[in-house]
């Protein structure tokens, strides 16, 4: 819900992200938002989130192995700031493409840097809230899903 809420506005208002307009092969539009958008948040975020807390899991092991310790605050900020970029990272890869295969369009026809200044801000919010929320974070296939959508998209990019 809150990804399309983001999309909605960025969409709409054109405050967030910069100004694009969606195409029509992505499905269903709600408020000129195709449905999927909404899911696709949620997708990255959730994988995101997942494989940045798999890593820390594994490191902050090492980390015991050797008798030291990391302070809580410390393992918060540094899992909001590393799962963010990561989702920037996704979007970085998923951009040009997107463009391409005719889901969304920017004006000018060229990436703003502040999109991407716009799902950092967005993701450490919403990665902030994941890490909050008391659930189980343990889920190797979002690792995988996270992984196969990053190589779909760099080959897409690399040969579109």
């Amino acid at each position: 819900m809150a990804g399309f809420a983001v999309e909605y506005s960025g969409a709409n208002i054109v405050l967030i992200f910069g100004h694009y307009t969606y195409g029509n092969v992505l499905g269903i539009k709600f408020l000129g938002v195709p449905l999927i958008i909404g899911i696709n948040w949620f997708i990255v975020m959730y994988c995101a989130g997942v494989a940045t807390q798999f890593y820390e899991n594994s490191m902050l092991k090492r980390i015991a192995a050797k008798g030291l310790t990391i302070q809580t605050n410390v393992q918060k900020i540094s899992f909001v700031i590393d799962a963010s970029l990561l989702a920037v990272f996704f979007d970085w890869i998923m951009e040009p493409v997107a463009g391409k295969l005719g889901f969304w369009q920017w004006e000018g026809g060229h990436i703003p840097f502040y999109n991407y200044v716009c799902w950092l801000v967005i993701s450490a919010l919403l990665l902030a809230l994941f890490r909050r929320l008391p659930f189980n974070k343990r889920n190797i296939f979002a690792v995988h899903l996270f992984i196969i959508q990053v190589l779909f998209f760099l080959v897409l990019r690399t040969f579109l």
